[in-house]
């Protein structure tokens, strides 16, 4: 089985990439970021970077670290005989990476410039997790960077440690994204 663990800045380009392998590859795209959305509207809060924050990190403190990856998985396992691989995104906490990693996967670190990501991020306005100014955006990014004193926060500092591709999306053409990802993943494709 093909497995590859998205991880990056936000608005980097992780769905786009999900969407790309699922599209021209015939893998599952499985967001964890939708799995946490799903969560909240099922304990009725509000759909905020906050709120998506703290229930990931009481998962993995009830589950362990890898927990949103052994739901994608778990997700993909009722599938699997109808798609070449499983792309996961986004991994926010070292575990996830681990977790990829401890399934034979391959992990991939996306990053752009952080002005363009910002304008992508504010250009799609979904509900509250995006309606931020540049100053929070940025806020928001520094603060999920290193795990706070609970190992069980998000740390994309840690995720990109563990990486084995790295793929810059500074433009906002896909067809070119599109070819840069075919490059640098091509061994795993």
């Amino acid at each position: 089985m093909k497995l590859i663990g998205i991880g990056g800045t936000n608005g980097s380009g992780k769905d786009s990439l999900g969407q790309f392998l699922a599209n021209e590859n015939d893998w599952l795209f499985i967001s964890v970021s939708d799995i946490l959305r799903d969560g909240l509207k099922n304990e009725g809060k509000p759909i905020e970077r906050d709120n998506l924050r703290e229930l990931s990190a009481r998962w993995r403190r009830q589950f362990g670290h890898g927990v949103l990856i052994d739901k994608a998985f778990q997700l993909y396992g009722a599938k699997e005989d109808k798609y070449n691989g499983l792309a996961i995104a986004s991994l926010r906490n070292p575990g996830e990476a681990d977790e990829i990693h401890k399934l034979g996967g391959k992990v991939a670190w996306l990053d752009a410039d952080p002005k363009l990501r910002y304008q992508r991020i504010y250009s799609r306005q979904r509900s509250g997790e995006d309606k931020k100014s540049f100053e929070q955006f940025l806020a928001e990014e520094a603060a999920e960077q290193h795990h706070s004193e609970d190992e069980a926060t998000l740390s994309w500092q840690g995720v990109k440690d563990r990486a084995d591709f790295f793929i810059t999306n500074d433009n906002n053409d896909i067809e070119e994204f599109k070819q840069i990802a075919k490059k640098v993943l091509k061994p795993i494709l």
